[in-house]
C-alpha cells in the first residue's frame, strides 16, 4: 500500500504552503453579527479557532457577501467597505492559529435570494428559480435582468472585497462560481439567455467569471492566493456540463488566473452539493461524489485541484488523493468532527460522527433538514459545545424556518436604517 499523502505539505503557485491536504470547505454558517452590520461574530471566532486547532491545513470561510443587498441568507457576513476591517482581521487571526491558511469565499446570490429579505433580485436573465413546487419557488425573488452597468458594478464589488480580504490578513480568496449563485447563473444556458456579450456561447457566458478573476488578479499581490469554486455540472438537462467546466479551466490556464480550482456541483434547483445526485448519474454514490468530475479537471488543470463533497474519513481522502486531486475539501464531516484531522494523524481508532439520512419523499425538505442539522452543529461548536446529531429532523426544519424568519426581520431593520443614512 502506498504512503498516505494526507499530511504532505502542498505549495501553491502563489507560493503559499498548506501544511496538509485537508481543507475545511465552505459551509453556510449564518452566524454573522447582524445588528452590527453583518460582521463576523464571536461565535464565528470560536468556530474557526476550533477548526484551526483541529488540524486542518486550510480553512475556506462560508459565503462572505460582496453586497448587502444580494444575500444568500439573512445571517451571512458582508464585506463591502473598510469601516470595520479590524473585526475581519480578528477573524483571520483566529482562523490562522496552528499555522492554518485561511481563504475568504466571496459571493453574490443573484436570483438565489429569498423574498423575505425584501430586496430586489437580479440575474443574467429575468428567469426565476424552479424548485419543482410553486410554493417553494415563490419563496425566492423574481429577478430583473442585469444591465451592463450593473454587471460592471458587481465585478468591481468582487474586486473590492478581495482587496479588503488581503488587507485584513486573509491568505487568499475563493470566488464562488458554483451552486447556482450569480456567477454560476451566468455560466449556465438555463439561467443565462442574454443576447449580448455576456450570453449565448460558452465564451460569452464565461466572460463575467473570467473578468472577475482577471481584475482580482491584477488588484492583489502575487503571494495572495486566488481560487475558484466551479461546478462540474449543474445536473440539469441543458445546463452547464462537465465539458463546459473543462473548457473554462483551459481558459483560466491561458491567463494564469487562479492558483486552485475547487470542483463541486449542483444548485438550489438540483442540490448535488448536498449529496442529492440522482440515481444513475455518472458520480460516485455518497462518498467523494464529485471525484469522477474532478479527475477530468485534473487532466487539464495547470494548478492544484480540490475536490469537495462526501469526503468524511481517511480512506476516502486517500482514494481522492490517489486519483491526482491535490486537496480534499471536507465540510459536513468537520462540522460534526472539528478535530477530524488530528484524530486521523494520531492513528487512533475512532468512528467519525455522520449525518443521519433523512428519507422523506419530499427531497427539498429532506435536504433542508440535513443542511439544518449541519447548521445546528455549527452553532453548538461556535458556543463551545460538542456536536450531536441526536435531534429530530422535523424539529430542525421548524427551527430553521423560525430562525430564518427572525434573522430576516433583523436584516430588514438593519437595511432600513442603512437606507435612511444614505
Amino acid at each position: 500500500m502506498s504512503k498516505s499523502k494526507i499530511f504532505e505539505p502542498l505549495t501553491l503557485p502563489s507560493g503559499s504552503v498548506l501544511s496538509n491536504r485537508i481543507a475545511k470547505a465552505a459551509l453556510e454558517e449564518n452566524l454573522a453579527h447582524i445588528s452590527a452590520g453583518h460582521l463576523p461574530s464571536n461565535q464565528l471566532f470560536k468556530l474557526y479557532s476550533t477548526w484551526a486547532q483541529g488540524g486542518v491545513g486550510l480553512i475556506i470561510t462560508g459565503n462572505v457577501m460582496i453586497d448587502s443587498t444580494a444575500m444568500t441568507g439573512p445571517g451571512g457576513v458582508v464585506l463591502e467597505d473598510d469601516k470595520h476591517l479590524e473585526v475581519f482581521e480578528q477573524w483571520a487571526k483566529e482562523a490562522k492559529k496552528n499555522g492554518t491558511k485561511v481563504w475568504m469565499q466571496i459571493n453574490n446570490a443573484g436570483r438565489q435570494m429569498r423574498v423575505e429579505l425584501g430586496q430586489k433580485g437580479y440575474a443574467p436573465s429575468a428567469i426565476p428559480l424552479d424548485m419543482g413546487m410553486k410554493q417553494i419557488s415563490n419563496l425566492f425573488v423574481q429577478p430583473e435582468e442585469m444591465t451592463v452597468q450593473k454587471i460592471e458594478d458587481v465585478i468591481q464589488r468582487f474586486v473590492k472585497t478581495a482587496t479588503l480580504a488581503e488587507r485584513a490578513g486573509f491568505d487568499g480568496v475563493e470566488v464562488h462560481a458554483a451552486h447556482g449563485y450569480l456567477i454560476s447563473q451566468f455560466l449556465s444556458p438555463l439561467s443565462n439567455q442574454r443576447t449580448d456579450d455576456y450570453g449565448g456561447s460558452l465564451a460569452n457566458r464565461a466572460r463575467f467569471l473570467l473578468t472577475v478573476l482577471r481584475r482580482i488578479r491584477a488588484a492583489v499581490s502575487s503571494s495572495f492566493t486566488v481560487a475558484v469554486k466551479l461546478n462540474s455540472a449543474d445536473f440539469q438537462r441543458g445546463g452547464f456540463q462537465s465539458s463546459d467546466a473543462v473548457q473554462v479551466v483551459r481558459w483560466m490556464n491561458e491567463e494564469k488566473l487562479v492558483d486552485v480550482v475547487e470542483v463541486s456541483g449542483g444548485s438550489y434547483e438540483s442540490p448535488a452539493m448536498a449529496g442529492g445526485v440522482k440515481k444513475g448519474e455518472r458520480s460516485l454514490a455518497r462518498e467523494a461524489y464529485f471525484l469522477e468530475f474532478a479527475k477530468e479537471i485534473v487532466e487539464v488543470s495547470d494548478v492544484p485541484v480540490m475536490c469537495t463533497g462526501g469526503i468524511r474519513n481517511a480512506e476516502v481522502m486517500d482514494k481522492v488523493l490517489s486519483e491526482g486531486v491535490d486537496i480534499c475539501g471536507v465540510g459536513t464531516a468537520l462540522a460534526l468532527n472539528p478535530d477530524l484531522p488530528n484524530k486521523i494523524r494520531s492513528g487512533e481508532e475512532f468512528k467519525p460522527t455522520s449525518l443521519p439520512e433523512v428519507s422523506w419523499s419530499n427531497k427539498t425538505f429532506a435536504s433542508l433538514a440535513q443542511m439544518g442539522i449541519v447548521k445546528w452543529n455549527l452553532r453548538k461548536v461556535s458556543l463551545g459545545e460538542k456536536p450531536s446529531v441526536a435531534v429530530w429532523p422535523s424539529f430542525i426544519v421548524v427551527f430553521e424556518l423560525v430562525s430564518s424568519w427572525w434573522k430576516s426581520r433583523k436584516y430588514k431593520a438593519v437595511m432600513a436604517k442603512k437606507s435612511k443614512m444614505t
